[in-house]
């Protein structure tokens, strides 16, 4: 189920083939067997169909010396677009910001995503535009490891 989301927002930010985590990864690391989970998962149903997820993680800033949440991925199905689902998430990870004294929740959108950005312009989010993302992975990442 989770993993059929996250093909379909994949898909749908036209990176169709780029899902390469399997079931078992995410059973892992959202139900592990020793330890605490590396991630976490809302879910979005109508009836009994599921229509959307957040998953997330816990951040930390150095700034303010506090967890935060990182929201790594959301999303709601076409088909349950318009019923408040996503606002529903945003706000359930807001409260659970509120309840654990956290300061943070944050996330990136892609920059062609106009109806998710004004959707999270419209719940009072701002844009952190004086950042530069940075990723290191594959062999530059193996590189510097040492790999």
């Amino acid at each position: 189920m989770i993993l059929d989301l996250v093909r379909e927002l994949a898909a749908y930010e036209r990176q169709p083939d780029a899902v390469h985590a399997t079931i078992e990864q995410f059973a892992t690391a959202l139900f592990p067997h020793d330890g605490p989970p590396a991630a976490f998962c809302h879910l979005a149903c109508v009836g009994d169909a599921v229509a959307g997820m957040a998953l997330w993680f816990p951040s930390f800033s150095t700034w303010t010396g506090t967890t935060g949440i990182w929201l790594e991925d959301l999303y709601v199905r076409p088909a349950h677009r318009g019923l408040g689902l996503g606002r529903e998430l945003l706000a359930r990870l807001a409260a659970v910001c509120v309840e654990r004294g956290y300061h943070r929740l944050e996330w990136w959108v892609l920059d062609w995503n106009r109806p998710s950005i004004e959707f999270y312009r419209a719940l009072g989010a701002h844009p952190q535009e004086e950042w530069t993302r940075f990723r290191l992975d594959g062999a530059a990442l193996s590189a510097l490891g040492g790999g």
